[in-house]
């Protein structure tokens, strides 16, 4: 397979993902009815209106690579994928979308190989879009949702990087929606200086430009949730691992989109536990 062309990609969906960032804020000021999903989660208007905008923009951006998106699949439509393939997101935290705390985001992941190589992280309520430049850069802007062309090199990106954790004092992100016994037990065992609790993939971007260490998931996500983060993390410096210490994988079917326990760390390995 040709190598990922970080740019390229980043360059032909940035508008597509703006697009549906200017949806979602649009739904979010004035409010939209909430659906339940077979699985329990919640729906919205905004979530469908801006994956229709997203998996537009990737179909054309990379004619003939398939492409898993979170609505389309709940719907019974899951393609029949290879070794590559789109994760979208279209609307990650519904939850927190849902109770007006802004802490939601656009996810666009690609995947070769069950690894995540390019990512495209946007949060339109703080004005954050995070990108692969590269395999090993990542980088940051501020920019508002907004729909019509722009272009990738006016938006001021700057990389990021994640920082040397402390082992004796280290920063742990936890879900602000999902939190269990079980996340409090693993975190135990480390020496946590603070914790803050935080929604969507934001967490990973959060630890992806050194302003936090660890983020625990000890229950249920999808492919989805979490593929566009790791790609930005593990291009800041950072690493995602299941419980012990393999990296995630990232699987095509309707049995393996469910993503086991993880750990997203600052660093490129798991830090050594101090109990």
């Amino acid at each position: 397979m040709p190598a990922i062309d970080h740019k390229q990609f980043a360059s032909a969906l940035l508008p597509a993902v703006l697009a549906a960032g200017a949806i979602e804020m649009r739904h979010y000021r004035a409010g939209c009815p909430v659906e339940t999903k077979a699985d329990a989660s919640p729906v919205t208007l905004a979530d469908r209106e801006a994956e229709a905008v997203l998996v537009a923009a990737i179909a054309s951006a990379a004619p003939g690579v398939p492409i898993i998106a979170e609505e389309a699949v709940a719907a019974g439509r899951l393609p029949t994928c290879g070794t590559e393939f789109f994760l979208v997101d279209p609307l990650d935290g519904t939850r927190e979308f849902i109770a007006q705390r802004g802490e939601f985001t656009v996810n666009i992941a690609l995947v070769r190989n069950g690894a995540p190589v390019f990512g495209i992280v946007y949060a339109p309520c703080c004005d954050e879009l995070y990108v692969t430049l590269a395999t090993d850069v990542a980088a940051m802007a501020s920019i508002a949702p907004r729909e019509g062309p722009i272009a990738l090199d006016d938006i001021g990106l700057a990389t990021i990087h994640t920082r040397t954790p402390d082992a004796s004092a280290l920063v742990a992100l936890v879900s602000r929606s999902h939190a269990t016994p079980e996340t409090e037990d693993f975190l135990a065992r480390y020496a946590i200086a603070s914790r803050t609790n935080a929604g969507s993939s934001l967490k990973f971007c959060s630890i992806a430009r050194g302003a936090a260490d660890i983020y625990p998931r000890l229950s249920r996500t999808m492919a989805w949730d979490t593929a566009a983060g790791h790609a930005v993390l593990v291009a800041a410096g950072g690493s995602v691992t299941t419980l012990d210490g393999e990296p995630l994988r990232y699987g095509n079917t309707a049995d393996t989109l469910r993503n086991s326990s993880f750990v997203a760390w600052g660093s490129p390995h798991p830090i050594v536990p101090h109990a």
